[in-house]
């Protein structure tokens, strides 16, 4: 059995800051203590201000495998602490405190023999911890097929638009909910239990699910999902509310 990795404060660098949408940047830092971390984990960012007052925020890392390479995309909450900062004003080669790699239950890790699909479903910048998911697959000795359904607003807050458009182990389904491409043949519309349940796994198929980004979308999906007659114990969620 692989030994956990073990989690432990760190300090990055930026190596490269660009926008990644209207509202959030695309942050990767070089942190040369990092000990590599699974496809979906998250990891802490720690403020210190200039009186001692700190402010600690968890964000999900697109990056994984043993690289000390991090990557992060923050989407800004504006009356947060921390990602308004790290939106608008941290610059490269400025240094950031870290701690990680978290989180061991919504992890994807390859599992050889077992070639159970995988449902990734996100909405919004619930997108990142799947995406790092998708990316690994890409590059995994396994053989289970791979789906991501992604619901956003419109085409210009995709997160990942390039990465994902090139991705040839994970079929890629993407709903926008207020605005579509202008050579989409689908009107803009939230999911509903109809379209999930024809855009996922059957319950038949006993995939592993993930499901991330904002709490009220986590629970509809998650409950239709049994509702279909997926084994709960199947399906990990993730959710985020507004206190960045």
């Amino acid at each position: 059995m692989t030994p956990p990795i073990r989690a432990g404060w760190h300090v990055g660098r930026v190596a490269s800051r660009r926008r990644e949408t209207e509202s959030a940047v695309r942050i990767e830092l070089d942190v040369p203590t990092w000990p590599g971390n699974n496809a979906g984990s998250h990891l802490d960012v720690r403020l210190t201000a200039a009186d001692g007052y700190q402010a600690t925020r968890s964000y999900s890392v697109a990056s994984s495998g043993e690289t000390t390479r991090v990557v992060l995309a923050v989407d800004e909450v504006p009356a947060g602490e921390v990602s308004p900062y790290l939106v608008h004003q941290l610059a490269e080669g400025d240094e950031l405190e870290v701690h990680g790699p978290l989180g061991r239950y919504f992890v994807w890790t390859p599992t050889g023999p077992d070639r159970s699909p995988v449902q990734l479903i996100a909405g919004g910048s619930g997108v990142v911890p799947l995406f790092a998911m998708a990316a690994a697959r890409e590059h995994a000795p396994d053989e289970a097929e791979f789906r991501l359904l992604y619901s956003v607003r419109a085409p210009e807050d995709v997160f990942f638009a390039g990465e994902l458009s090139a991705l040839t182990e994970t079929t890629v389904e993407i709903v926008h909910t207020r605005r579509s491409p202008a050579e989409s043949r689908r009107p803009p519309a939230r999911l509903t239990r109809e379209s999930v349940a024809d855009a996922v796994f059957p319950a038949s198929a006993a995939p592993r699910i993930f499901v991330c980004g904002p709490t009220p979308f986590v629970e509809s999906i998650a409950g239709w999902l049994v509702q279909f007659g997926h084994d709960p114990t199947q399906i990990r969620t993730e959710r985020f509310g507004g206190s960045g």
